[in-house]
């Protein structure tokens, strides 16, 4: 029992870790992963398709750095609405480069099942069914 002498009371305890906080973590490792894959279809882009200095490797390349400076948005509520437009700007690929449009298929999958698990840890949140929730006796 912890108390403070100075003024008689009890200390409040320490605040609640945010789970979300390491979620967000968790995106932002996926957000680097997949703009690193995304800059690695370059190379695709310059022999199957128009070459990088085309608009297709353009796109590409702009697609790798909105990648990666979506991670500085993940606090915000409308930034799943921002990585899903930036798979879509993958998937639509697939008219001039199939290849690519696989890598936009495979990480929204990611994307989605991980909206899936942000909702999942938001509802045990509210419910606070969170092992640092729980106060064990």
């Amino acid at each position: 029992m912890s108390e403070d002498y100075s003024s008689g009371t009890e200390a409040a305890a320490p605040p609640a870790k945010d789970p979300m906080k390491s979620f967000r973590g968790v995106q932002v490792g996926i957000l680097v992963i997949e703009a690193i894959v995304v800059g690695l279809a370059l190379p695709v882009v310059a022999q199957l398709g128009a070459g990088i200095s085309s608009l297709q490797g353009w796109t590409v390349i702009g697609i790798a750095v909105a990648l990666l400076l979506s991670c500085g948005i993940l606090r915000r509520p409308w930034s799943m609405w921002v990585i899903l437009a930036l798979q879509a700007g993958l998937i639509a690929f697939v008219v001039a480069l199939p290849s690519v449009a696989v890598i936009g298929v495979l990480f929204l999958a990611v994307w989605l099942w991980l909206m899936w698990l942000r909702h999942d840890v938001a509802t045990r949140m509210a419910q606070g069914r969170l092992p640092g929730q729980r106060q064990d006796s």
